[in-house]
């Protein structure tokens, strides 16, 4: 594993190997991250090639290799969201998927409302409530992320539970 603070001494000579380094170190992240969007593998496996992709292309002008974890990840966010865009928004559901929920024993009406309950947010609503809790990265951060004023991220999110809040009051309401 290749440390920033030794990545950015080193003789930037070999820029390819470099990368390749940097990026492995935040490869299952960005796998989970494109996964929380397009739910399945597959398409989950082609933004991680895109983000790849997009992101070598652009390597040499990411300035301070600190922000590498970030960068990579709105690159990620960007690609997920062009996929779905491309796909206007149909998750199609595979046999793996049909097969496993029909044979898993866990309480899937409950996955299948979380599930639902972050359908219901736009993609600004859902992009900060999974940075915020999924990946776990502070306000400033997804603020960097996003490139959007602290502010609005706190407000977007804020926005984003009161809605969550108010679905699963009425779910419970119409559920009982």
């Amino acid at each position: 594993m290749i440390n920033i603070i030794e990545f950015s001494y080193k003789n930037q000579g070999d820029k390819d190997q470099d990368f390749l380094e940097l990026f492995q170190q935040y490869e299952q992240e960005i796998y989970r991250m494109a996964f929380v969007y397009v739910k399945n593998k597959d398409d989950a496996l082609d933004i991680v090639q895109e983000t790849a992709y997009r992101s070598f292309l652009k390597f040499n002008t990411l300035n301070d290799l600190k922000l590498f974890r970030t960068w990579i990840i709105k690159i990620t966010i960007n690609c997920a969201i062009d996929l779905l865009r491309k796909n206007n928004k149909v998750v199609h559901l595979n046999t793996e998927v049909v097969d496993f929920i029909s044979n898993s024993t866990e309480d899937i009406p409950l996955s299948l409302t979380l599930q639902d309950l972050l359908e219901e947010l736009n993609e600004e609503e859902k992009t900060v409530l999974l940075l915020k809790y999924y990946q776990e990265y502070t306000f400033s951060e997804i603020s960097e992320i996003l490139n959007t004023p602290l502010s609005t991220v706190k407000s977007v999110l804020y926005r984003a539970l009161q809605r969550l809040r108010k679905k699963t009051r009425r779910s419970d309401m119409y559920g009982q």
